[in-house]
């Protein structure tokens, strides 16, 4: 129990540099030992838990003894609902009676990028919930969780306060993908090869247009010069 507490005391130090720094890798370096000395804590309160069930429990001859460790199931979670507004991206994850457990039983380990949420032996089962490669950054700093009923509610701090189209890179560069046009196999070849290049040329940055402007003013020369 006292090992228990001067971790706590460490993880109540670790969180107090963190509010106090001011540069995002190292706040990232004093989240990330903050979430290990967390984990050693419940670590250890399982064990102790585990040594105070076995000492209760008497095996008689007529009935084995009970065995004193069991695996747990991990379970990656997926589904969620989220909501921003001008400073906060907000996730909601649900799970039943996850408001039963002991607050350091829920941990959430942010990076600029990417969150984390880890729950432990809830029913008998862990669950981690993970998004990565997030649309904009982040401050892992200025974020947090709050465990309601039945539901974790995860807040991300936005670095800038710009509106997200969509939660990740992938999920933005997959809808992209979907908005260029395909070819109809009967259309002639050159009219599918134009609304490629006007839906590249409308989307892109000034560097492309630049550039498919002067490939188009250089295929328009040649083809005048054949002309002639």
């Amino acid at each position: 129990m006292d090992k228990i507490q001067e971790l706590k005391r460490d993880v109540s130090e670790l969180e107090s540099l963190m509010a106090q720094a001011t540069r995002t890798k190292v706040k990232d370096m004093i989240s990330i030992d903050c979430r290990k000395l967390v984990t050693e804590i419940i670590r250890i309160e399982e064990q102790l838990k585990k040594e105070q069930q076995s000492t209760a429990t008497t095996p008689t001859a007529s009935a084995p003894a009970a065995s004193t460790t069991s695996k747990r199931y991990q379970i990656r979670l997926n589904n969620y609902a989220w909501h921003q507004s001008k400073k906060l991206v907000q996730f909601y994850v649900h799970l039943k009676n996850v408001q039963s457990l002991q607050p350091e039983a829920v941990t959430c380990t942010f990076t600029p990028k990417s969150v984390e949420l880890s729950v432990t032996d809830l029913d008998g089962r862990d669950y981690i919930f993970t998004i990565n490669k997030l649309l904009e950054n982040i401050t892992p700093a200025g974020s947090s969780w709050k465990v309601k009923t039945d539901m974790v509610v995860i807040n991300l701090a936005k670095e800038t306060p710009v509106s997200w189209s969509h939660v990740t890179e992938t999920e933005k560069k997959a809808s992209e993908a979907k908005k260029v046009p395909q070819m109809d196999k009967n259309a002639d070849p050159s009219d599918g090869l134009m609304s490629i290049m006007k839906n590249m040329y409308e989307q892109g940055d000034d560097e492309m247009k630049r550039t498919i402007a002067k490939a188009w003013t250089e295929g328009q020369g040649k083809q005048r010069g054949g002309m002639l």
